[in-house]
């Protein structure tokens, strides 16, 4: 069940504290989230906060989500070998869906990891209260953390400004936060800018289209008194643009504006909780670098709005009763305008998707009860149903050059035009119910053996690009596709749900003085109705060789992963000379397997490990970390995934504190190993320059020197 908790407070949390006040809020009721307690795997850690900029990957990184490579801050988490929407991202526990056929715009890329203030990683078996609609996992990542004064006025409080910056894409990095507050409002503004030219990699090459600039704000205002509290969110987000060089298009632009209120109110026994989410994104696609030219803008308008409820109800003093209900409503235009004058993309808009909308009902219901000294038990079910529909549609052109198909299966023909006549006719209303249930026990064998394990059945319906992008072409099939790998995807309005049945199991040990842990977790998931993809037919833009891709459908299969994860931290010396001297060391892996067609999924990390060192002496924080990727040889055939070969990354970094002045610098890939990312997909930016050597695999990042600064007032 792999259940992982990091906040950016410093306490600690008791592994058999009770799981649900710990996740039922985005935020802590009281003048911090001490009180957040959950159970399975607590990690707590203090960390400047300040320091941490750009992208939160590294944050979750160090929780054990890897990451598929998209864009400089887009890049999207994979959990137990499942990637993209079969985790679901709560944003200060809003769901965002990424408004875009390529998935540019997910829901990590609209918060910067120094508005982060906390943060859950649910990998496996999560409650039904954490989220629906999701097989891999859950990932909360909050901003609002209400602190309040002692004054009765409202006062200046705090403020901090950071700055960062890294040789290896001469990234500029800028933080800047501000609190005002009384004892009974608070007011908070965080902000964040990020530009970064492409990267050089190991071999000081430069790898293509891997620039950005972006930019984030935020402005939370709180209200409380002794029994409730109501805050409110105002976002905004803007970027001119990101490169993608595992895609065909690139981000032109992309503004998004969100509101979010909570409430929350405390009665004798029960409690009560409300959250009302509201996110618009306009976003376009294009060119806009010459490191990867063309001619074709896409465009996309989204809203997600949605509301939940939540009611507990304490039964003893040791069990409590949750009930909840949510709603979501999706609403996408996808359009791809026409260039006046030309004979492909003309002379009508194509649409893409049209009014499509995407929406989910849930009701659900949990128990939770510590049962004894020994034993803890958390069990409930959900049901949801989600309904999605879209209106007609049309290609670039009206007229017919072949004969009509008699169904969407028939995807040998080409014809955009026959292919919308088509999809038009078809019933495009949609309804899937889900039923998820959970069971998950802790078992605390000794003071300092627990044992942690569950079931769940999990389940997630199709989004709307799986069903319902509809093009057969070569060049609208090659827009639609999240995974990097240069095919072409077809949507397929019978898609069924998938449905997860999840087995974990968690071992975990610590010595009587606390100066050692370890854990080792094994999980099992059986995936039926996968959404994968099969073949259609093969395509070559070049004619060279090992430039042919393919032309893929979404379908339902039959899916097996599974995998284990291991962690040992030590203190391995303490001494007033050289200071505070912790070890710690993981290793992980994870399968998994297309039953159809007996081949692994794409893109499962292979076998890979870190060994860490941290020294902490005064004012001074120094790590130095090695990790290791294993060689990359289960690879889907039908997706023509690229082999990797084996490499090593040693970084090396030292953080200094004087008062208000916090002092970073880090050496990344220290002795400047070429890789190839096993996630990272291939090159389309490369091989559209040079097509000799086919679509290479997204090399990584070279060594870099990092510095960060802060100023916290």
């Amino acid at each position: 069940m792999d259940y992982k908790y990091t906040s950016l407070n410093n306490y600690f949390l008791s592994p058999l504290a009770l799981l649900m006040s710990g996740i039922l809020s985005p935020y802590a009721f009281a003048e911090d989230n001490s009180n957040a307690l959950e159970v399975i795997e607590v990690h707590g850690h203090a960390q400047n906060k300040h320091l941490s900029l750009g992208s939160s990957d590294d944050l979750l990184k160090s929780q054990g989500v890897n990451f598929s490579a998209a864009g400089g801050v887009s890049n999207l988490p994979i959990l137990n070998g499942m990637m993209g929407e079969r985790i679901k991202v709560l944003v200060d526990g809003a769901d965002v869906t990424a408004a875009c056929a390529n998935h540019m715009n997910p829901p990590l890329s609209y918060i910067s990891a120094n508005q982060v203030s906390s943060f859950n990683v649910i990998a496996g078996i999560s409650p039904v209260s954490a989220g629906g609609d999701n097989i891999a996992g859950v990932i909360q990542v909050n901003s609002i953390a209400p602190q309040y004064s002692s004054h009765d006025d409202i006062t200046f409080e705090n403020g901090y400004i950071s700055a960062q910056y890294k040789t290896i894409d001469n990234g500029r990095k800028l933080g800047v936060g501000v609190r005002a507050a009384s004892k009974t409002l608070s007011f908070n503004y965080q902000g964040s800018f990020s530009d970064a030219h492409s990267y050089e990699d190991g071999h000081g090459d430069l790898v293509l289209d891997t620039l950005y600039r972006a930019q984030n704000h935020s402005i939370t205002a709180a209200l409380r008194d002794e029994k409730q509290q109501l805050v409110m969110k105002l976002s905004h987000q803007k970027i001119p643009y990101q490169g993608f060089a595992n895609q065909y298009m690139d981000m032109t632009d992309n503004v998004s504006y969100g509101a979010i209120v909570q409430y929350k109110r405390k009665f004798a026994e029960d409690e009560f909780e409300a959250q009302v989410n509201w996110h618009n994104v306009k976003h376009k696609m294009g060119f806009f670098s010459v490191e990867k030219t063309g001619m074709m803008p896409m465009n996309t308008d989204a809203d997600d709005i949605s509301y939940q409820l939540k009611w507990k109800n304490t039964i003893t003093d040791n069990s409590h009763l949750l009930l909840g209900h949510e709603f979501y409503l999706y609403q996408l235009e996808d359009w791809w305008p026409g260039i006046e004058g030309s004979m492909m993309m003309g002379p009508n808009d194509y649409i893409n998707i049209n009014n499509g909308k995407r929406q989910r009902s849930a009701v659900f219901m949990q128990y939770e009860s510590q049962l004894n000294s020994a034993w803890w038990f958390n069990g409930g079910m959900r049901i949801e149903q989600v309904k999605t529909r879209v209106d007609e549609v049309q290609g670039y052109s009206d007229s017919s050059m072949s004969m009509a198909m008699t169904d969407m299966s028939d995807m040998i023909n080409t014809d955009n035009s026959v292919a919308a006549e088509v999809f038009n006719e078809l019933e495009r209303n949609k309804t899937d119910t889900l039923i998820d249930a959970s069971l998950l026990f802790n078992y605390q064998i000794t003071p300092n053996d627990e044992l942690q394990f569950g079931f769940a059945r999990k389940n997630r319906a199709p989004s709307l690009y799986e069903r319902y992008s509809w093009g057969v072409s070569t060049m609208s099939a090659t827009m639609i596709g999240w995974y990097g790998d240069g095919n072409g995807y077809i949507g397929n309005p019978e898609l069924d749900a998938e449905t997860a049945h999840t087995l974990s199991a968690t071992y975990s040990k610590n010595s009587e003085q606390d100066d050692w842990r370890l854990s080792f977790n094994a999980w099992y998931s059986n995936v039926n109705d996968y959404i994968d993809a099969e073949f259609v037919r093969s395509f070559d833009y070049y004619g060279a060789d090992n430039t042919t891709r393919n032309i893929l459908q979404f379908t339902n299969v039959d899916a097996t992963l599974y995998g284990f994860k291991a962690d040992y931290t030590a203190l391995i010396f303490d001494s007033k000379t050289l200071g505070n001297i912790t070890f710690n060391a993981n290793v992980s892996s994870t399968r998994g397997n297309n039953n159809a067609r007996s081949e692994p999924l794409y893109q499962i990390s292979p076998l890979q490990s870190e060994v860490a060192i941290k020294q902490t002496l005064g004012r001074f924080e120094n790590a130095l970390s090695w990790q290791w990727v294993d060689s990359k040889t289960r690879v889907d055939s039908v997706r023509l995934e690229n082999q990797t070969a084996h490499y090593n990354l040693v970084n090396l970094s030292t953080k200094g504190s004087w008062d208000a002045i916090t002092l970073h610098l880090q050496v990344t890939n220290l002795f400047n190993e070429y890789y190839e990312q096993p996630l990272g997909g291939v090159s389309i930016a490369s091989v559209k320059q040079d097509n000799s050597n086919g679509y290479t695999q997204l090399a990584g990042q070279g060594r870099s020197f990092n510095m960060g600064l802060s100023y916290a007032f």
